[in-house]
């Protein structure tokens, strides 16, 4: 999907920065990184955010850190340093960032909180994952927490914890258990958004800055809908 939006500047939503980190609000549709679609990623936007605010000349250093699918919203952390950079791939390696989703889905859990374990399996031919609930050749071990927050008019909202990072894992898993996210028809929705989007949201990230060691905790606001505003 196309976001004719991203080449404006103002457009981006500034979470946190430092001298060696910046942290973003990606909105629907927005790429993490440059990929063959030729779309201009958010990486690219935020390089040209710091060489105006800061009239860098030259290039402008930016680390991608992880990222986010492109129906996804939500906290995206870039690096400005190469220091940095190396510490929090180290930190994401090895799980010491607190990662916490919202996920909004039509079929409430049958349990209200509770732990998914599978086994997922990636066929990089359609993208997409496959949840299986014991080990197989090639899949790998996906492991989420999460509780029933909020029943709305005719969804439900779930905050979803992350202990492992796998491709499309919070898609898959939710769907596995009957409840797949508002508007994801590739993991059985029946319809999709208006905007193209999915009803998944990177809310909360809690880590030990790479750099000066403090406690850092951000929060990103959900879109504007009326779906996601009923959640607030």
């Amino acid at each position: 999907m196309k976001n004719k939006l991203l080449s404006n500047k103002s457009n981006l939503q500034v979470l946190y920065e430092d001298n060696h980190l910046i942290v973003v609000n990606k909105r629907v549709g927005d790429i993490v990184q440059g990929d063959k679609t030729g779309d201009k990623p958010l990486s690219d936007v935020v390089k040209e955010y710091i060489k105006d605010k800061y009239n860098k000349p030259g290039s402008v250093y930016l680390g991608v850190v992880h990222r986010l699918d492109r129906p996804t919203t939500g906290i995206v952390v870039f690096a400005k340093t190469s220091k940095a950079l190396t510490r929090l791939n180290k930190l994401f390696a090895d799980k010491h960032i607190h990662k916490t989703y919202w996920a909004i889905v039509g079929i409430k859990p049958t349990k209200t909180k509770g732990t998914l374990i599978h086994w997922l399996k990636k066929n990089p031919k359609n993208n997409k994952s496959k949840a299986f609930i014991k080990e197989v050749n090639d899949s790998k071990k996906a492991i989420l927490h999460y509780q029933v927050l909020k029943a709305l008019q005719r969804y439900f909202l779930l905050e979803v914890d992350l202990e492992t990072g796998r491709h499309h894992q919070i898609r898959v898993q939710l769907s596995s258990i009957g409840s797949p996210i508002k508007g994801d028809l590739k993991y059985g929705f029946n319809r999709s958004n208006p905007d193209g989007g999915i009803h998944l949201h990177s809310r909360k990230l809690v880590f030990v800055h790479p750099v000066s060691k403090t406690d850092i905790i951000i929060t990103a606001p959900t879109p504007s809908d009326p779906v996601w505003d009923a959640c607030n």
